[in-house]
């Protein structure tokens, strides 16, 4: 029988997050700080080492791999790591996380590597709003990105958008309504609070998918659904419509109960909870044994046991994780 790594709290591990990048060209409030220090080359890891780690969690039983970054597309040669790990026996979905600036020239590339879905990053619709919260004028880029996306024909492609208090909260119908149109999903996201953001209020910007639910169904008729993309998504259908809405709660509706994933940050470390600084320098164990994958295996599984029941994200306090979410992995 095919090994299953499995926690202490019988949640079995089968969808790893691998950021492959902390640079991006955006710069959104709340991903990354005003003035920010990236990581040096060497603290990386290189494209066969995430390779690597992919099959070494492949042949533990994870069946899911999703590239992020920072924006994972800005990688120099990056396709070379989806059509690898794209060719692995076991991986049944491998997917992307990109704010889509770069999907014009490399959906279809994607799609050939063997990409299977892809989420994109789409907080606004209105040119000034997208200025101020991704700090760069590259909504016309996004869009265009969509499309690209959609002509590829991927088999599932999903709108991700935060949504904060008096920025961008007033436009949830029309992101449903510009999905709906484009027969692709939406999810919307509670902001994480990972690292401080200059003069960014986390407290103050909090809008909750309760209060979303209830502006979309001034519009809609939402139907609850028990679909799932074996990720942290609660999902609702629109009747007559191709459109799923999913909403990701960290802070509302606590989703750790269910977490069936870990996350592998920029510079190697095994991260196994977003809210949890315990990690595991993977990265160093690549390196002082290479080729050993059993032994990276074995350090992964004695990992998994430390994994924690949840987390302990709190608007209301400093952060307590310090790492920006572009170095752990959108």
């Amino acid at each position: 029988m095919p090994f299953q790594l499995t926690d202490r709290f019988d949640r079995k591990i089968t969808y790893v997050r691998m950021s492959v990048t902390d640079r991006c060209d955006f710069r959104c409030v709340y991903c990354m700080g005003e003035k920010m220090t990236f990581l040096p080359r060497k603290q990386v890891l290189t494209l066969e080492e995430l390779e690597w780690l992919g099959r070494a969690f492949i042949e533990l039983g994870v069946t899911k791999i999703r590239l992020t970054g920072g924006e994972p597309l800005v990688r120099s040669n990056i396709l070379q790591l989806f059509q690898n790990l794209g060719k692995l026996s076991g991986l049944n979905e491998l997917v992307l996380t990109t704010n889509g600036s770069q999907l014009v020239k490399m959906a279809q590339p994607l799609k050939e590597a063997g990409l299977k879905r892809i989420n994109i990053s789409l907080d606004t619709l209105k040119p000034d709003k997208f200025q101020k919260i991704t700090q760069a004028d590259k909504l016309d880029s996004v869009l265009q990105g969509i499309e690209a996306a959609i002509k590829a024909g991927f088999q599932g492609i999903k709108l991700n958008a935060v949504i904060l208090k008096n920025r961008n909260h007033n436009e949830v119908v029309d992101l449903v309504k510009f999905a709906i149109e484009r027969h692709i999903d939406i999810s919307f996201i509670e902001e994480m609070p990972l690292g401080t953001i200059g003069s960014h209020d986390r407290a103050e910007a909090f809008y909750s998918s309760d209060q979303i639910r209830s502006d979309l169904r001034q519009v809609f008729n939402l139907i609850a659904s028990t679909e799932t993309t074996a990720g942290p998504s609660k999902y609702y259908r629109i009747p007559q419509t191709n459109t799923r809405i999913g909403f990701i709660s960290p802070h509302s509706h606590n989703f750790c109960d269910t977490c069936n994933r870990v996350r592998i940050t920029t510079d190697g470390h095994l991260l196994l909870c977003l809210g949890k600084e315990n990690s595991i320098n993977l990265r160093d164990i690549i390196r002082q044994h290479p080729d050993d994958l059993e032994f990276l295996k074995q350090t992964i599984i004695n990992s998994i046991a430390h994994k924690p029941k949840g987390h302990d994200f709190e608007l209301n306090r400093e952060p307590q994780i310090m790492r920006y979410m572009n170095v752990t992995g959108g």
